[in-house]
């Protein structure tokens, strides 16, 4: 029983550990791209 808690414990800190590198080494930045929306105002 100890030794399946350790691996999990171990497989627990090991996706931890990647979610973080991917967090910082991963290209998370948007897309930009410009909208542009015409706009009718109603003068009447």
């Amino acid at each position: 029983m100890s030794r399946l808690f350790k691996v999990l414990l171990f497989l627990i800190l090991l996706a931890g550990l990647g979610l973080v590198g991917f967090a910082y080494l991963g290209d998370l930045s948007p897309t930009q791209e410009d909208v542009v929306t015409p706009v009718e105002i109603d003068a009447g």
